[in-house]
């Protein structure tokens, strides 16, 4: 008899432990902890992607586990910059392109905007041809170099090359482009928007991620047939009283693609990773392998070059029958190991434009949580009617760069910016204006002579006054270019130089090390500077796989 209660006292208990956990399951997924109310629920209500587990790593990219590090430290500064002493940073996770960004990859992005907008057409023209690559970087006044001039770009035989040619402007539209046709075509796998439709795309109906979940009617020129043409449209939207379209909650959206901050391609290529121990590093890296040479040391690729890089005066390549490290140009990606990220061509092969606006210190006493120079804070533009303003065809905004160039800076079906205002900044304590690019190291407050709060200043006493050229263009399209030939310019340096990181095919070891630091103008391009993307991490530091691991 005891035995028969005992059994069923045990049942009971079971059963009870068994409906507390189904209640705070049922309690984590389909109830409230704020109000008790059914989440999902098919009679109405808030509407939450319950199930998501963590963000899925784009298109070509790999995911890079954030951390501190020692950001800036070199073993010899025979340039005598003063521009890389050592800080301690922290970067987040973040994921980032595997190789650089090829030729093809590129030339896919030239073929959708010759579809989309025809360059044959007038309004037109600019976009396409402000985004071409300059093959005439290659060209050497005392060099032989039409066949990469004429075939570099193009050519099947450099198709996964790195491009080289794109200035940082080009660099940042391309990743802007590449971030909606990646999340335009989420939305379509997910059933969500008409099949095909990405297609047969035409420059009033173009998919922006910003527009789409800010303003989603007004998305594909508003187009209802392909927003809602999915066969699967209500998965996420139905019973949802918030609206009828996916936003930011359901967790299918991926963030931008954008380039590197200066922070997270240093860290990236370092791989301090490799060498940790429990929680520190074992000694130190001067190169994204872990070695103090150039050349390999294991057994079966034992003298081998690790990069793509100029070994010597004239000596790119080695002597025919042995190449230092098969390439005299640029290298096909993945022609060399990976570093401990699985990040190929961290060093050699081609420089990489990053994100930041150049100065010669890194200012860690203001900040040094992923550090990052030139942000400017804008807001969406309001229409009179209270409507986000998205912009049409015959509103393309374009730029003209200071060597005369035309670029299309915003395209139709893009949101409309505009600076914040003081207004919009009152009593905050974060940020107080909308361009920060020299804050703390170049504006008037923090130049060496600024003495008073005067709202003039004479360009002489400018931390910052590099030569200002001008371009031009009248209205019948002839360009105005006038040279900077004002005397007492102290500098090259302004809020329109970027960083660009690692050797090239063109520089000695020197500049493989990743704390080397160097600045180009943002609408120039040359023959060694491509870049890479990257992407923000959203949710935990660590990988669903890792988060248990502590050592």
């Amino acid at each position: 008899m005891r035995n028969k209660v005992a059994v069923k006292a045990f049942f009971a208990i079971a059963l009870s432990a068994g409906l507390l956990s189904c209640n705070n399951s049922r309690d984590y997924k389909n109830n409230s902890r704020a109000t008790g109310w059914d989440i999902n629920s098919k009679d109405g209500g808030f509407n939450y992607n319950a199930d998501f587990k963590e963000q899925e790593a784009g298109p070509g990219l790999i995911f890079v586990e954030g951390g501190t590090f020692t950001m800036g430290r070199v073993q010899d500064d025979v340039m005598h910059d003063w521009n890389n002493t050592p800080t301690q940073q922290h970067v987040q996770s973040f994921y980032m392109d595997e190789t650089e960004v090829t030729n093809l990859m590129y030339l896919e992005y030239l073929d959708y905007l010759k579809r989309v907008y025809p360059p044959s057409e007038e309004r037109y023209r600019n976009i396409y041809h402000g985004a071409l690559p300059d093959t005439l970087v290659w060209r050497n006044r005392l060099g032989y170099n039409e066949t990469m001039t004429n075939n570099y770009l193009r050519h099947p035989a450099y198709a996964n090359y790195p491009v080289v040619g794109v200035s940082w402007i080009q660099a940042v539209e391309f990743s802007k482009w590449r971030t909606d046709r990646v999340n335009e075509l989420r939305l379509e796998e997910e059933g969500i928007t008409q099949k095909g439709a990405r297609m047969e795309a035409e420059a009033g109906q173009t998919f922006n991620t910003e527009t789409y979940l800010n303003t989603p009617t007004q998305a594909y020129g508003g187009n209802e047939e392909i927003l809602r043409g999915g066969n699967n449209s209500d998965r996420y939207t139905q019973g949802d009283s918030t609206g009828l379209y996916v936003q930011r909650k359901h967790g299918i959206l991926l963030p931008e693609y954008r380039l590197p901050t200066e922070a997270e391609w240093e860290y990236a290529a370092l791989a301090m990773v490799g060498i940790r121990s429990y929680n520190a590093y074992r000694g130190r890296k001067k190169y994204p392998w872990d070695s103090q040479y150039t050349r390999s040391g294991d057994a079966t690729s034992r003298g081998d070059q690790m990069a793509n890089f100029k070994q010597g005066d004239g000596d790119y390549g080695g002597i025919a029958g042995w190449s230092d490290d098969g390439a005299d140009i640029t290298a096909e990606v993945k022609s060399y190991e990976p570093n401990d990220f699985g990040l190929y061509d961290m060093a050699g092969n081609v420089a990489e434009w990053v994100l930041d606006v150049y100065r010669p210190i890194v200012d860690d006493e203001f900040n040094d949580f992923n550090y990052y120079r030139g942000n400017i804070y804008t807001k969406h533009s309001i229409t009179e009617d209270g409507t986000i303003k998205v912009l049409g065809v015959d509103e393309i905004q374009y730029d003209t760069l200071s060597n005369g160039r035309i670029v299309a800076r915003n395209l139709p079906g893009e949101i409309a910016t505009e600076p914040i205002t003081e207004e919009d900044t009152y009593l905050r304590p974060n940020f107080s204006e909308s361009d920060n690019r020299n804050f703390r190291d170049g504006d008037k407050r923090s130049s060496r002579n600024y003495g008073s709060f005067a709202e003039t200043e004479e360009p002489s006493q400018r931390m910052y006054n590099s030569p200002i050229h001008t371009a031009s263009i009248d209205s019948a399209g002839g360009r105005s270019l006038q040279y900077d030939e004002t005397s007492g310019r102290t500098t090259l340096i302004d809020d329109n130089v970027r960083v660009y990181k690692g050797g090239s095919w063109r520089d000695r070891a020197y500049w493989l090390d990743p704390a080397q630091r160097r600045y180009f103008p943002q609408d120039m391009a040359t023959d060694y500077i491509g870049f890479r993307n990257a992407m923000s991490r959203v949710g935990s530091k660590s990988q669903s796989k890792n988060k248990t691991a502590r050592n």
